[in-house]
């Protein structure tokens, strides 16, 4: 179960000839925070490459208004080949988490150029077998796994992610070359090893929710509980782990209490 994923991004998989052909293909854009880059229904199939920013990759619920997070996209990440390359409605809407650049590449450019390059069309079946995969382990999660676990698991992975990240401070960056995606020298989330005691996520309740599949009540039950054990400290749109290691424990499963 992860946001944030442990594939090579797309844009940095590419050779340095592939790289630059590819930034010909389409035009650089801009979007402000909360704007939506690509819309679930819709008809369109041009592709886009994350330049620089994070966004969220979410589905509708048979909940109304509640959708649930199913991924974090960052620099050199591909979005919306699915619908390039089928022709069927956006199965995911994309929202930007802060201001946003990316390569947005019409759809008939996007194919052409895979079919004139092996290589680069194995990428992209690599990246949608890759999220394929995740997704189902996404519903196995939904329905094998409670709250508090799925939170637990969210929190633990979101608490490693990089000062670059999602969800954490802001931090200046270097500027992305104008014959360039970003390189692997761009931070990105890491997913291994443990974050240490005082870090924070910073997000609300009602995003929380949508990251594991939850109501907001069923979400701020759990942080009760967590909160209880001196496991986290919840404020303001921002959730500090005091306990890193309790809170791996829960997210696999264990419900120990605290000792006395």
């Amino acid at each position: 179960m992860g946001l944030l994923g442990d594939e090579l991004a797309f844009a940095r998989a590419l050779t340095d000839r592939e790289n630059e052909s590819v930034m010909a293909l389409g035009n650089r854009k801009r979007y402000a925070a909360d704007a939506h880059l690509l819309t679930e229904g819709d008809r369109s199939t041009h592709v886009m490459i994350i330049l620089q920013g994070w966004v969220t990759v979410s589905v509708a619920t048979d909940r109304g208004a509640t959708r649930l997070i199913l991924g974090l996209r960052g620099p050199g990440e591909l979005l919306g080949e699915m619908a390039a390359l089928d022709s069927h409605p956006r199965s995911a809407t994309v929202r930007a988490l802060g201001s946003i650049e990316a390569l947005v590449i019409p759809g008939d450019a996007f194919r052409r150029f895979l079919a004139l390059h092996p290589r680069v069309s194995g990428l992209v079946i690599r990246q949608l077998t890759f999220r394929l995969r995740s997704a189902d382990q996404e519903r196995s999660a939904l329905a094998s796994l409670t709250v508090l676990q799925r939170l637990a698991s969210r929190l633990t992975e979101l608490s490693r992610a990089e000062p670059s990240g999602p969800y954490t401070p802001a931090v200046p960056t270097p500027p992305i070359p104008t014959s360039a995606i970003p390189t692997p020298s761009v931070a990105t989330p890491s997913v291994t090893g443990t974050s240490p005691a005082g870090t924070v996520v910073h997000l609300a309740q009602d995003e929380l929710a949508a990251t594991v599949g939850a109501t907001r009540e069923a979400v701020a039950k759990a942080l009760r509980l967590l909160r209880s054990q001196q496991i986290v400290r919840t404020g303001n749109r921002r959730v500090e782990i005091l306990d890193p290691a309790l809170l791996a424990l829960l997210a696999d499963g264990h419900h120990e209490e605290r000792p006395e």
